[in-house]
């Protein structure tokens, strides 16, 4: 459905995106995720048409975005970052009128105009003014104008920014549900957004595309350490003295103290160690209750972090390298 490759946009001497290369296929919900400045909004602008790369090639649905736009451009559905929106009009004026610009035929065009009204939940307030809405249904209406016409393809740039947290869930459905009948690209910075939405991530980082996995595959290969929380009765404070008794802990640390009375550690060990089964076996011997044992987990939050990081001291080293010659 989309296909990317070896794009790069400057900025003057400055360079947004570079020399990336990815595919989307149909019906996929694609997470483009990434700090404040790595690309993510030229990317996205890039395959709407509204930017041009500097080198590189983007297709949508086979239909070169620079050669054949007007066909390219009608397979996307674009909701922009910050909702430009025409606040003087009704939200059913505004649909309607996104509905004209992408050259829905009248006779089908209210009919359009009230699916998509439906589908984004917005039947209700239709006959408002969009300036008396709030944030969250604000987000609807730009939403709604990027989906009627039907497109193939649905680019959401921070759909959820400055929602509170009940907007955030309803709008996180919202796209769900979207991602039944469209192929979805979004970004976001809200690392448990993509984890919960997206089938798959691209992760970006300076421009240069990091990582491209699902948050599952991330979050299993960027785990380093094995982390057991568990919750115990210690009266004689025997824990941190374990960690010589018990084979693979790396270290055990203490992360709460309850007003039970009771603890709960973190034990730590190789990723490709499983202490639970020993912990069950040797704390009791040593006189402590287990209320709770549990295995932590990994983040999609940890596994982005810890990529960003790799890519910035690879930098660096490639940095040290060239100075020295």
């Amino acid at each position: 459905m989309i296909e990317v490759k070896n794009v790069t946009k400057k900025y003057g001497n400055f360079t947004a995106v570079d020399n990336i290369s990815f595919t989307v296929k149909d019906g996929e919900v694609v997470g483009f995720l990434g700090p404040n400045g790595a690309g993510k909004s030229s990317t996205m602008n890039m395959i709407t048409g509204f930017i041009e790369p500097t080198k590189g090639t983007i297709s949508v649905n086979g239909y070169d975005i620079l050669k054949k736009t007007k066909k390219a451009k009608k397979q996307i559905g674009y909701m922009p970052e910050n909702v430009p929106l025409y606040t003087e009009l009704t939200v059913k004026e505004f649909v309607s009128y996104m509905a004209e610009l992408k050259l829905v035929k009248r006779a089908k065009r209210k009919e359009e105009v009230q699916t998509v009204l439906k589908e984004t939940g917005l039947e209700e307030v239709q006959n408002k003014l969009i300036r008396n809405l709030s944030r969250g249904y604000k987000q609807r209406v730009s939403m709604a104008g990027a989906l009627v016409g039907n497109p193939e393809v649905l680019i959401l740039d921070e759909p959820t920014v400055g929602l509170d947290p009940k907007q955030i869930i309803e709008i996180r459905n919202l796209i769900k549900k979207l991602g039944k009948n469209h192929t979805v690209i979004l970004s976001s910075h809200i690392l448990s957004e993509v984890s919960q939405i997206c089938e798959r991530v691209i992760i970006l980082n300076k421009g240069k595309i990091v990582a491209i996995d699902t948050p599952e595959n991330l979050e299993e290969k960027t785990k380093e350490k094995n982390i057991i929380l568990v919750t115990v009765e210690d009266k004689e404070e025997r824990m941190p003295y374990l960690k010589n008794k018990i084979q693979d802990v790396q270290e055990i640390k203490m992360v709460k103290d309850n007003e039970d009375g009771t603890k709960q550690y973190e034990i730590i060990s190789a990723p490709e160690k499983d202490v639970r089964k020993t912990l069950f076996d040797v704390l009791p011997k040593e006189g402590i209750t287990i209320f709770e044992l549990k295995k932590a987990e990994t983040t999609l939050e940890d596994a982005f972090i810890k990529l960003v990081e790799n890519t910035e001291k690879s930098e660096e080293k490639k940095t040290k390298k060239g100075g020295k010659k």
